[in-house]
C-alpha cells in the first residue's frame, strides 16, 4: 500500500490474536489500524488481503538485542563459556569491528527479525572503536532501508580492563564523548508519540563497564530529554557479587542511588532480582526483557516472569545478541519462553497466550508504545501473519495455539506502519542474499583477527 488513504482490508484470518471480535479481520488505512471486523461484515474497502489460510498477530516486539554479534555466531573458544569468560574472550574480537561490519550485521539482523514476524526491535551497541563514531546512524539507515521500527539504545562502556572492567581500552569511550553523542543522536533522530519509526534511548552497558558518574549523568539526560533507559543487570550471580563487593549494595539498589527509578527504564535479563526488588521496580514502572535463548544458552538462570508479573512488573521479550543466541528469530524466541517458564512454573500456569502477549503487549509496554503490541482501533498496522502449511503443522486443532505450540519460525507476510515488509515470505524490495554474502564476508574478516 502506497496510497495513504486507501482502505486495506485483510479479510477472514484463520484465527487473529485480538481483545475484540475481529474474526472477519482488519482493515488498514495509512499506518493505522481503523476498523475490526466482525465475522460476516464486509466493510469498506478499496483493496483485499486474503488471510483465510494466515493466522494474524500484532507485530512482536523485540526488546533487547546486539546486532553486531551475527557477526561471531557459534564462535569456537566462547560457544562454551559462561557470562563474564564469554565476554572475554569475545571483547578483543569485537574490538576489530569497522564501520561497515556495523551496517551490514544490522541489515541482517533487521532481515531476520523481519522474516520471523518482528516489526519492532531494540538493538543495544555498545563497543565503539576509533572511527566507529557513527555507529547508531548507520543501523539508523539501515532500519529506513528494510522498513523497520526501531528503538535504538546508545550504549556505552568507559571502564576498560585497566580500569577494572572487562573491555580492551579499544572499544571504550571517555564520558564527555559518549555524553555529546548521545545528545547529538536525541536531538537528530528521536522522534515523539504514536507512529514514532526511530527512537533513542541510553545505554550503559552494565554496572561493571560504566562508571557511577556516568550512569547518573544518563539518567539526568533521559528525564530531560523524555527518553528510556536500558541497561543489563542481575543477569547472573556473578553481576550481583559483583555489585555487592565494588559498590556494597545490590544491581537495582545501585542503579537506584544513581537516579535510574526516577523515570522510565527498562534492564535486559533480570533474573536474579528478588521478591522486594519486583515491587520496587513495579512502584517505578521499570520492567524487564527476559531473554530465554540467552540465559539457556550462557546458563544465567532463568527469569521469573511470572512473579514479576504478580507483582506488577512489566515482562517483554527479546531474543538478545546472536553470540549468545545465534538466532535473530522472534517467533523462535516466544516458543522457547513458553517451554522455559512452563518448566519453571508447570504446565498449567503458563499458556501460549501468555507467550504471545508478552512478545506483544508486554514489549510494547516496556518501550512505552501503547500504539503498538496489540490489534485495535488506532493503533499501528504491525502485522504478521503465519500459514500453517509446514509439516510441523499438519494435524494441528487450535491454528493460533500452533504458532508457538508446533514451533512457527518464518511468516508469510510482515507489515510496519502499513506498508508491506514482507510477502510470501520474502522481504520486500530487498536482496537477502546479498545480505547474506556481505554479511558472511565480513564476519571471515572479522574472525580472521582472532
Amino acid at each position: 500500500m502506497t496510497d495513504t488513504s486507501a482502505r486495506l482490508w485483510i479479510k477472514n484470518p484463520l484465527a487473529i490474536f485480538c481483545d475484540h471480535d475481529a474474526s472477519g479481520g482488519v482493515v488498514v488505512q495509512g499506518s493505522e489500524i481503523v476498523e475490526l471486523v466482525p465475522s460476516g461484515v464486509q466493510p469498506d474497502h478499496d483493496h483485499v488481503y486474503d488471510a483465510s489460510q494466515e493466522v494474524l498477530l500484532p507485530g512482536l516486539i523485540n526488546t533487547h538485542h546486539h546486532m553486531y554479534q551475527t557477526l561471531t555466531r557459534a564462535l569456537p573458544g566462547a560457544v562454551d563459556k559462561e557470562l563474564f569468560d564469554w565476554l572475554k574472550h569475545l571483547y578483543p574480537i569485537w574490538a576489530g569491528l569497522d564501520p561497515e561490519m556495523v551496517s551490514i550485521s544490522s541489515e541482517l539482523a533487521m532481515a531476520e527479525l523481519l522474516l520471523s514476524g518482528c516489526t519492532t526491535s531494540t538493538d543495544h551497541h555498545y563497543v565503539f572503536p576509533n572511527g566507529h563514531e557513527d555507529a547508531i546512524d548507520r543501523q539508523i539507515q539501515a532500519a529506513a532501508k528494510l522498513g523497520m521500527r526501531v528503538v535504538l539504545t546508545r550504549g556505552s562502556m568507559s571502564l576498560s580492563v585497566e580500569d577494572g572492567g572487562l573491555p580492551p581500552k579499544s572499544v571504550v569511550q571517555s564520558e564527555d564523548a559518549i555524553m555529546a553523542d548521545s545528545e547529538r543522536l536525541i536531538a537528530r533522530y528521536h522522534q515523539r508519540g504514536d507512529g514514532a519509526m526511530v527512537q533513542i534511548a541510553l545505554a550503559p552497558c552494565s554496572p561493571f563497564s560504566v562508571t557511577r558518574q556516568l550512569m547518573k549523568d544518563a539518567a539526568v539526560l533521559a528525564k530531560r530529554e523524555g527518553v528510556l533507559l536500558h541497561t543489563h543487570l542481575a543477569e547472573t550471580e556473578d553481576e550481583n557479587q559483583f555489585c555487592q563487593d565494588v559498590f556494597g549494595c545490590r544491581p537495582l539498589d545501585y542503579v537506584e542511588e544513581c537516579g535510574w527509578l526516577d523515570t522510565k527504564s527498562w534492564f535486559a535479563h533480570g533474573i536474579h532480582f528478588d521478591h522486594g526488588e519486583w515491587q520496587r521496580m513495579a512502584k517505578a514502572d521499570a520492567g524487564v526483557s527476559s531473554c530465554s535463548c540467552s540465559n539457556m544458552h550462557l546458563a544465567s538462570g532463568t527469569c521469573p516472569v511470572c512473579d514479576m508479573e504478580k507483582a506488577g512488573v512489566t515482562v517483554g521479550l527479546g531474543v538478545d545478541g546472536s553470540a549468545s543466541n545465534d538466532c535473530s528469530n522472534m517467533m523462535q524466541e516466544l516458543r522457547q519462553a513458553w517451554l522455559l517458564q512452563r518448566l519453571k512454573y508447570g504446565s498449567g500456569a503458563v499458556s501460549w497466550r501468555d507467550v504471545v502477549r508478552w512478545g506483544t503487549q508486554g514489549s510494547a509496554g516496556l518501550i512505552g508504545r501503547p500504539d503498538l503490541g496489540r490489534i485495535a482501533v488506532g493503533a499501528q498496522a504491525d502485522l504478521a501473519l503465519f500459514r500453517l502449511d509446514e509439516p510441523r503443522f499438519s494435524g494441528a486443532g487450535d491454528p493460533m495455539a500452533a504458532l508457538i505450540v508446533c514451533g512457527a519460525h518464518r511468516a508469510q507476510a510482515v507489515m510496519v506502519a502499513g506498508q508491506w515488509r514482507v510477502q510470501d515470505a520474502t522481504l520486500v524490495d530487498q536482496d537477502l542474499t546479498n545480505i547474506m554474502e556481505r554479511h558472511g564476508q565480513a564476519a571471515k574478516r572479522l574472525q580472521a583477527m582472532i
